[in-house]
């Protein structure tokens, strides 16, 4: 046995610098790890070539904030011929976990997204079983949103019946099983039975019967308290002042509705001495620009495409209103909406999003809502957030939303979720808090 380790945790997911909310989540889990008696915490990740291949968005590495000392980030590389793409990678990610769980230290694994991650996680903990070698692992499963909206969902929708077998009795196989968001939970469910009715299977109930909530884990102080002067250096930095633009922040695809977004703000008279700043990156960031060009608003709207994580809590905290109206769609629907809460800590004008997906368990009551797949619902929610509003009303909602954000501090989720886990593997923690009440809806 390793002598030097005590407890490990592994977290095994899509990492920085991928633009995604539950890339932040795993380094939140991480960084609270170190603090609950952890002194291993791993990430196991994708090299960076392979993850520039994929297409997906990624922020310049050089805005990446770093780790804290404890935290290893691990990248396997490929393993075999070239003649395999995919599985190569899968093998390295796979024979890297293998070595991690046959030194007997006590350790945790914890995977976000089910497919390829926990079926890594899954098939490692069988290998490692069957070395011979002591072995203690404790496994968690988090379904996290495109793992169970696109390969399940797609799976079942299709009558491929192996492929949704194989996610959902590998996530069923790990000893703690949670979803992101209630959302996500009914998504897994109705698939599930949707399979079981189709096939003669037995998912559902047990889906129903072990999936519990666990929302993501943010880090509430990067977004608390912060340094006005600093807040007024980047806003200088980027030409932009205090309450004057609208901002969306996040993945540049169209399931996020930013052509709405554009439309709505194009139209909007309360937004005619604003700007509109589009932050992210993403597949469709050159359809938006062609959108944003044929506006007359088009010399009022900003891509940035470079916003880095020590930037992004001040662009959130000055601006006039924060839009984010996802709507669902085949390739992704929004299961919770890291974003939005990031923007309700940090302050400024009021959020506007539309109930798809888990978003309303993200806001709560605390945000405006107009439905999706209408820009001129959003045109009247601009002209009152952003042209109508006054520094009594902001500042009302803007409480009220913080209020609300808090509960998912990286330090209260964290301890709730670990609970659940088996005692030997298990951190000493102070009682775990309770989850607030269910949002009730806000509409414009």
């Amino acid at each position: 046995m390793n002598t030097e380790v005590n407890r490990r945790l592994v977290i095994i997911v899509r990492a920085d610098p991928v633009i995604c909310g539950h890339s932040g989540e795993a380094r939140n889990l991480a960084e609270v790890a170190l603090t609950r008696g952890f002194d291993d915490v791993r990430i196991v990740t994708w090299p960076l070539e392979r993850l520039e291949e994929t297409g997906l968005p990624l922020k310049p590495l050089d805005t990446v904030l770093p780790y804290s000392p404890g935290i290893t980030v691990e990248r396997p590389g490929p393993v075999g011929g070239y003649k395999i793409p995919d599985g190569r990678y899968l093998a390295g990610m796979t024979g890297r976990l293998v070595e991690l769980f046959t030194d007997g230290v006590p350790t945790v694994a914890m995977s976000l997204y089910l497919h390829p991650h926990t079926t890594a996680v899954a098939d490692a903990l069988r290998i490692a079983r069957s070395t011979g070698l002591p072995v203690n692992v404790t496994t968690i499963a988090e379904a996290v949103g495109s793992d169970i909206t696109d390969v399940v969902r797609s799976a079942v929708d299709h009558g491929e019946f192996g492929a949704a077998a194989a996610v959902l009795s590998t996530y069923l196989s790990q000893d703690v099983c949670v979803a992101v968001s209630e959302y996500t939970k009914r998504v897994i469910v109705e698939s599930a039975a949707e399979l079981d009715a189709m096939y003669g299977t037995a998912f559902a109930a047990q889906c129903e019967a072990r999936v519990e909530i666990s929302y993501p884990a943010i880090d509430t102080s990067a977004y608390l308290n912060l340094d006005t002067a600093e807040t007024e250096r980047v806003l200088a930095a980027r030409g932009l002042r205090r309450g004057e633009y609208v901002l969306y922040l996040s993945r540049l695809q169209k399931a996020k509705g930013v052509d709405d977004l554009i439309r709505g703000f194009a139209a909007s008279e309360g937004c005619e001495g604003q700007t509109l700043v589009i932050a992210g990156r993403g597949p469709d960031v050159a359809y938006f620009q062609r959108i944003a060009r044929r506006t007359a608003a088009k010399d009022r709207i900003v891509f940035l495409q470079d916003v880095g994580d020590e930037e992004k809590p001040h662009l959130m905290a000055a601006c006039s209103a924060y839009a984010l109206p996802s709507r669902p769609a085949p390739e992704f629907t929004e299961t919770f909406g890291i974003a939005l809460v990031e923007k309700m800590l940090a302050g400024g004008g009021p959020v506007i999003t539309c109930d798809t997906g888990g978003i309303l368990e993200a806001v709560g009551d605390t945000a405006v809502v107009v439905p999706s797949n209408d820009p001129s619902a959003l045109t009247v929610a601009l002209n009152v957030c952003a042209g109508g509003m006054d520094d009594a009303d902001r500042e009302w909602w803007e409480h009220r939303a913080r209020e609300h954000a808090l509960q998912f501090d990286r330090v209260a989720v964290f301890d709730r979720l670990f609970a659940r886990v088996a005692p030997a593997a298990a951190p000493v923690t102070d009682a775990v808090p309770t989850l607030i009440a269910s949002p009730r809806r806000v509409r414009i």
